[in-house]
């Protein structure tokens, strides 16, 4: 698995301003983790809240495993690789947090078993008229969420899933938007205290 640093929301601008950049977490991570725990680079997801940091195992299969048998030998070394590197990984994940601003999370893989541990939640607020609450509503009625807030971030896995190749293009164009503005003349917005801008 080859590491990579997938950025998700805006990498600068105000909204991240008194975030420490991050864009070097995938090679610290892969060079501050001890070897041996995982194959190759861990995988290495960013946002403003948390950097997930997900690898994989080390597995091999008995030849004549069942897919069954292969599932549960997969499930057992991510429950034992979560339960050995336990401190190690809280050592790991306060270092990072001091390094980047942001909470770390972990994950495994293991053959065709991935599963998410210590994974942040975080809090988002919205207003919603009417017929957007429906929306939220209607699911929640249909069994499909247990509350409002379940039903809206069904919704945003759904759109993250069918609108991967359109999302990705917009964080392409806001990347580039933020590079060319950091690019100015003193890498800092116009002064627009002037006379001008009470126009």
């Amino acid at each position: 698995m080859r590491g990579q640093g997938r950025g998700f929301g805006r990498s600068g601008g105000w909204q991240q301003a008194d975030l420490p950049p991050a864009e070097d977490a995938p090679a610290w991570f892969a060079g501050r983790l001890p070897g041996g725990w995982f194959v190759g680079a861990p995988e290495v997801e960013v946002d403003r809240d948390e950097i997930l940091v997900v690898g994989a195992v080390p597995i091999e299969h008995a030849p004549d495993a069942s897919d069954a048998d292969k599932a549960a030998h997969e499930a057992g070394l991510i429950a034992r690789f979560r339960e050995e590197t336990r401190d190690a990984r809280i050592r790991v994940a306060r270092e990072g947090e001091h390094r980047y601003g942001r909470k770390v999370s972990w994950g495994a893989v293991a053959g065709g078993t991935r599963e998410l541990f210590t994974t942040h939640s975080a809090p988002v607020m919205t207003r919603l008229r009417q017929p957007e609450r429906q929306v939220l509503d209607t699911l929640v009625d249909a069994g499909v969420a247990r509350s409002r807030s379940d039903a809206l971030a069904w919704c945003v896995r759904l759109v993250g899933r069918n609108a991967d190749e359109w999302l990705d293009q917009l964080r392409a164009a806001m990347s580039e938007v933020d590079r060319v503005r950091s690019a100015g003349p003193d890498g800092s917005s116009p002064d627009v205290s002037g006379p001008e801008a009470t126009a």
